[in-house]
């Protein structure tokens, strides 16, 4: 199902394809025809998709398609072996975790795993996970500290689980000994926002020496439709909310607090997902090959200062 901003490119898109079935079925040549339209659509796309306002963004990190966590994990690394379990209460399917080789080097994999349809979302909690997917997050980060293997999570997450049951097993203690644990690694860590990167559930495995975005991905400290609830009353004023939050991949990357913007092919990754899950490899693979020569003390020192850097104050 398209997005509303999306429906003039299906339009002519489905009027291309109705042309060349046309074509095949008369055994004419429209290819002149076929071409000028389908140059049309190519400016069309353009046009919609570099100038999307911020609640847009919003609806394109959340777009039927986008690629998720075991989509990336599937492309970008080779044989991936998950590992199940917190070694506690049980195994939270919200968080994807184990090991994998990318670029040729082993690494640990974290990712948060939104459904790829309504059953699969029921399943993954919508990618929200309760406290035994933080534990199994902390237990990959022991992990790779014990064999000296680099972290890389991706986030994809509304936030953490609210729920009574997650409160009851200590939902914010354990997002906070999450953070801490990744404060400490002592291995390179990179993590991307690949969709939604919704409060402390996606700090939780955000703490990177390197934290990356894709371009029509958001991160925030809340959602736009609790923003709005909250500030007026109305979660109807989510576009609202979306502007005052800057919440999209350049607001971000502006304000310091990711380190870079991985570009999307035109029209979004929900597109094209074969293409994006191939630029986010790449940019893995350099920015992992930038941090691997680091030693232990500069790792958790520039991880420290990267996050204490963060914000600014301005007199008055």
């Amino acid at each position: 199902m398209p997005l509303p901003f999306e429906k003039p490119i299906d339009e002519l898109a489905a009027r291309i394809q109705d042309m060349r079935a046309y074509a095949r079925e008369q055994e004419i040549d429209l290819s002149e025809e076929i071409g000028l339209l389908e140059a049309r659509l190519e400016r069309l796309q353009a046009e919609i998709f570099e100038n999307l306002t911020r609640w847009q963004r919003v609806q394109v990190a959340r777009a039927p398609g986008r690629p998720t966590g075991l989509d990336y994990i599937e492309h970008v690394f080779d044989d991936f072996s998950e590992l199940h379990g917190d070694r506690a209460l049980g195994d939270d399917s919200a968080v994807v975790a184990g090991l994998g080789v990318l670029g040729g080097r082993s690494v640990v994999v974290v990712a948060q795993q939104k459904g790829r349809d309504t059953k699969e979302n029921i399943g993954r909690n919508f990618g929200m996970a309760h406290p035994a997917g933080y534990r199994k997050a902390i237990r990959m980060f022991n992990l790779a500290d014990k064999f000296r293997l680099p972290v890389v999570t991706l986030i994809d997450t509304p936030g953490a689980y609210p729920g009574v049951a997650a409160e009851e097993q200590g939902q914010a203690w354990v997002i906070a000994e999450s953070i801490q644990r990744m404060c400490r690694l002592k291995v390179p860590a990179v993590a991307v926002v690949i969709g939604e990167g919704g409060s402390g559930g996606a700090l939780a495995i955000g703490v990177a020496n390197r934290v990356l975005i894709l371009e029509n991905a958001i991160y925030s400290v809340i959602s736009p439709e609790s923003c709005a609830a909250i500030l007026w009353r109305d979660a109807a004023q989510a576009p609202k909310a979306a502007e005052a939050l800057k919440l999209t991949a350049y607001d971000l990357l502006e304000l310091g607090i990711v380190d870079g913007v991985i570009k999307e092919p035109i029209g979004g990754a929900h597109r094209d997902p074969k293409t994006t899950m191939k630029c986010v490899a790449e940019r893995l693979k350099a920015e992992l090959e930038g941090l691997v020569g680091l030693s232990e003390e500069e790792l958790v020192r520039g991880r420290h200062q990267r996050f204490r850097n963060l914000g600014y104050v301005e007199p008055v």
